[in-house]
């Protein structure tokens, strides 16, 4: 199959936003010096606003203009924070997340859920930002999976901060960050079924067309 490559979705609203936050900002001045009697707290207040709004819409606008490329190889990830990259030969399986309730009904997810059959070349490829993002982004996941959990035999706070050495089939010892994410991978495919999960905010399609083509690659790789 020939490489694809996935976009996030229109960055370009963020151009907008920063002429208006600085056209804001420009308007700001010009009252202050002609109406000098103006409430000065307000306009501080404003500017304050304005300015912080300028900067996370000038972000959203250098933000990667790709979120993923799709090989006969590998899966990578771009972001802004770094990425990843994972060879289709390492995929256990991937689909759409679910989760189920106490009464044995399945909910879907706006996630796609990924369980690797090794770690290791995972992790290494991860840098501590984008591992840092992951833990934040699904910890939501965890959490509603340990709620229709019945006992379970983990404390939620031990799962979300689990920081414990992790140590690779080549010994070499993995800390902080790193070893915080592949203990949640761990936590993740005990309760959810995968290791890791990306959001649905990150691809130009709906998470069941996704899950299909990476499928078809996945499939294409297994057949060499």
């Amino acid at each position: 199959m020939n490489t694809c490559h996935i976009k996030p979705p229109n960055n370009q609203p963020g151009v907008y936003w920063f002429a208006l936050s600085l056209a804001i900002i420009l308007a700001i001045g010009i009252v202050s010096v002609v109406v000098p009697t103006i409430n000065n707290v307000a306009l501080s207040i404003l500017l304050l606003f304005s300015v912080t709004f300028c900067i996370i819409a000038f972000k959203q606008m250098h933000a990667p203009s790709l979120s993923f490329t799709l090989t006969f190889m590998h899966w990578q990830y771009h972001s802004a924070e770094g990425g990843w990259s994972i060879r289709w030969h390492n995929i256990q399986k991937l689909g759409v997340a679910e989760i189920a309730n106490r009464e044995g009904w399945y909910r879907t997810l706006p996630w796609v859920g990924v369980r690797l059959k090794d770690y290791d070349e995972f992790l290494l490829s991860v840098c501590p930002r984008v591992a840092s993002k992951m833990l934040i982004d699904q910890r939501g996941l965890l959490l509603l999976a340990y709620k229709q959990t019945d006992n379970s035999p983990h404390a939620i706070e031990d799962m979300l901060f689990d920081d414990s050495h992790y140590t690779t089939h080549n010994g070499v010892v993995l800390k902080g960050l790193i070893a915080m994410l592949a203990n949640r991978m761990r936590y993740n495919r005990e309760l959810l079924g995968y290791d890791f999960f990306v959001s649905d905010d990150l691809f130009d399609r709906p998470v069941s067309d996704f899950v299909g083509l990476a499928r078809r690659y996945l499939a294409q790789a297994q057949s060499y």
